[in-house]
Formats: structure tokens, C-alpha cells, sequence
């Protein structure tokens, strides 16, 4: 069966291109020009995922994802006009899966659309299946990483990051002190056969590093290897 994505955005060019870039790799779409026309349509009939603009009249994205929050847990990647680290950190807190700035490529979104996906097919595995089996938590020293249930802890604290920071981190994690560079964490990060610059890769280890020293301003586990890569720091 087709999986179904919604887009709401009031841009209708953006709707347009994107749908049109879904359905050449066999998605179904359904389309939304505002907040307050999807809420009823995606609490009644909810697709597989939904792609909200944060920025939107009469019912903002953060409004609809708190709405749809009430009611289904559907994966949610929010769109922004601008790469405000304020409105990431609020939309992962409410619920959403992953956030990508405009201007993006459609590509790189495709991508992040097969990650969330993957990853929610993963959460959905029955107890005691093989993919639970692989997506056992992963223990490093005070860092906690449940992959089934994509959450972070650093001291027992939660920590919010996208689907692309957690691939990121997990990948990091699962061998500490043996270095990853550019190539094999983009390996990681975007696995559908995606160009992204390899300084992505340092974009996304500077605002993880920053969401950690939210809750403890030393951390300093992941370590950068100049020239290298990166790696998690051995307890």
C-alpha cells in the first residue's frame, strides 16, 4: 500500500513542487494551504506522516502539531522559513520528528522522510521482533539512548534531537573512541543515495553539542579529530 504524506503549507508553489517531487518516488500526497483546513482532515483520516510549515496564517504549525498531539502521534517534520533554534527546540519538545530549513532541497526532505519512517516502522516492531532485537538501548558512560523509542538522556535528563542528530549520535556512540569522518557519518545520516556538502556533518555536531550543554554546560563527549572526524569520548 501507498504511504501518504500530507503537506500544509500556505505556500502553494512549495505544494505544488513537493507533491509533485513525492509522487515520482510513489508516495501519495494530500494537500493543505492552512492550519485550521488540515486539523479536522488529519485527526479524521491521518496520513503517514505530515510535513508542516511552521509559519502559516490563521493556525501556525506549532498550533496544529499541539492540536494533533492531542489526538495522534502520527511523525511530524516541520519546515521553517528560518533556521530559528528557539521554534526547533519547542517543535521537537511538542512531538516532532525532525525540522529542516528553508530554503531545502527536495532530496535532502525525501531523506528525512525515509529516516522518519524508518524509524517509526522501527518504534511500531513488536516486542521481542528482530528490529527490537536491533534497536536495543545503547548505555555509554551518562549518555542513554533508547533508538525504539528515539529518546536521549545525558544524566537522566532528555535531551531533543531531530531524526538526522540521532542517526548521528548513535552511530558515534555505538563505538566509542573510534573515529567516524564526514563521509561515513553522512553514510549515516543519509542513506537514500542523498548529496549534502560534507560540512552538514559539522552543522549538525555543533547544534548537538549545544542542545547537550543545555543540560550540562561541560559536556564535551563528542570530540572533534581536526583534519579527521569525529568520535564519542571513552568513559
Amino acid at each position: 500500500m501507498a504511504i501518504t504524506i500530507a503537506l500544509v503549507d500556505d505556500d502553494r508553489n512549495i505544494l505544488t513542487s513537493l507533491s509533485v517531487a513525492l509522487q515520482s518516488e510513489g508516495f501519495v500526497t494530500r494537500l493543505y494551504s492552512d492550519g485550521e483546513s488540515a486539523l479536522k482532515a488529519l485527526s479524521d483520516n491521518p496520513p503517514d506522516l505530515a510535513v508542516l510549515d511552521v509559519k502559516m496564517p490563521r493556525m501556525d504549525g506549532m498550533e496544529l502539531l499541539r492540536r494533533l498531539r492531542e489526538k495522534s502521534a502520527i511523525p511530524v517534520i516541520f519546515l521553517t522559513s528560518k533556521d530559528d533554534e528557539l521554534d526547533e527546540a519547542l517543535g521537537l519538545a511538542m512531538g516532532a520528528d525532525d525540522y529542516i530549513a528553508k530554503p531545502f532541497s527536495q532530496r535532502l526532505l525525501i531523506a528525512r522522510i525515509r529516516a522518519v519512517l524508518r524509524r517509526t516502522e522501527m518504534r511500531a516492531q513488536p516486542e521481542g521482533s528482530g528490529a527490537e532485537a536491533e534497536a536495543s538501548e545503547i548505555e555509554r558512560g551518562r549518555l542513554s539512548m533508547d533508538p525504539a523509542r528515539h529518546r536521549v538522556r545525558w544524566d537522566g535528563k532528555e535531551v531533543a534531537l531531530t531524526v538526522t542528530e540521532f542517526l548521528i549520535l548513535e552511530a558515534l556512540a555505538q563505538r566509542p573512541g573510534v573515529v567516524k569522518n564526514r563521509n561515513q557519518l553522512m553514510d549515516v545520516a543519509y542513506q537514500d543515495d542523498i548529496y549534502v556538502d560534507d560540512r552538514t556533518i559539522d552543522s549538525h555536531i555543533k547544534r548537538m553539542r549545544r542542545k547537550f550543554r543545555v543540560v550540562d554546560s561541560e559536556f564535551k563527549a563528542i570530540e572533534t579529530l581536526y583534519g579527521i572526524g569525529y568520535r564519542f569520548a571513552e568513559e
